[in-house]
């Protein structure tokens, strides 16, 4: 078992999300980058859906009540196992007594813990994420709060170190360009690429918003539609709003573009007052970059399958 000593500001379990549900008003929820969540499980031979712990900044600290291999990827949170620090990236083993604890960063936001055999949680709706506005999924349906104990499979039989490479988190975003450009004032899209955005406080797993000395303000009024993550949505205010994994299922703003599947994951670690910038590209140059990640885990796993 896993005992939580301390929760942090907010860890919770997630997977790489709810899909087939949008239609009901049921969101994705998940893990803001699902590809960390493949890594970690595949460093320990699970079955790369399985539900992990999402830290996010950090701060938060447990105690390992039984032996237990486990996988750390996502960015750097300063984490250590007994007091000796550990890296994402990595499957450890930890022993009876051992606690992990993370510190934070000022440069990253996201860390994920899986384990060996996964954690016995019942999946809701094919999933095992936590919607934390609906309040179900992962453990009853909130964040993990000290006292939790969280159960998973006794596994005594050490593993050996193993490492994997993970793509880097970057600050320049691919985007396609949205439907509704031609209602929006002539040259928002170019001045969205061409400006540089600051990350505001108010951002949350529903959406990064957007801040700058040259907001894309504007009139224009459209039909509810459907969105899902990913969509970049301008307020009337032209500050724009990057949904993310928690956000609705329908919007009414004008959508100015849409950031590539294999790009979401930069938003995991883009923190508060952290400045970012996007860059356009075509449809086939965004399904070059979602091969390129599904590459990226076949090989990790042929290699290790293979060692």
């Amino acid at each position: 078992m896993l005992r939580v000593i301390k929760s942090g500001v907010l860890a919770s379990f997630q997977d790489i999300g709810r899909f087939g549900y949008r239609h009901y008003g049921v969101c994705r929820s998940g893990a803001l980058d699902p590809f960390a969540v493949c890594l970690a499980n595949i460093l320990l031979d699970n079955p790369p859906h399985l539900g992990v712990i999402e830290v996010t900044i950090g701060l938060c600290e447990f105690e390992f009540t039984q032996p237990c291999n486990f996988a750390l990827t996502g960015a750097c949170l300063n984490a250590k196992l007994a007091g000796k620090a550990i890296y994402p990236g990595w499957r450890y083993y930890a022993n009876k007594g051992d606690t992990l604890s993370f510190a934070t960063s000022a440069h990253a936001q996201r860390a994920y813990l899986s384990v060996q055999g996964g954690f016995e949680l019942d999946p809701v709706l094919s999933s095992y994420a936590t919607d934390l506005q609906a309040s179900f999924g992962g453990l009853q349906g909130r964040a993990l709060q000290s006292g939790d104990v969280l159960h998973f499979q006794n596994t005594q039989n050490k593993l050996a170190p193993l490492g994997v490479k993970q793509p880097e988190y970057k600050k320049q975003v691919r985007v396609l360009k949205g439907p509704h450009c031609d209602k929006l004032p002539q040259g928002s899209f170019e001045r969205f690429i061409n400006n540089h955005w600051r990350v505001s406080e108010a951002s949350n797993r529903m959406g990064c918003r957007l801040s700058s000395d040259k907001p894309l303000a504007h009139d224009v009024s459209v039909a509810t539609q459907a969105v899902h993550p990913g969509v970049i949505q301008v307020p009337p205010s032209g500050e724009p709003i990057v949904l993310l994994n928690d956000c609705q299922t329908t919007g009414g703003y004008p959508i100015l573009a849409t950031v590539i599947d294999a790009d979401i994951r930069m938003f995991s670690q883009l923190g508060a007052n952290q400045h970012c910038n996007f860059v356009e590209c075509d449809l086939a140059h965004a399904r070059k970059a979602s091969d390129k990640l599904s590459a990226h885990l076949a090989q990790f796993t042929l290699a290790k399958n293979n060692n």
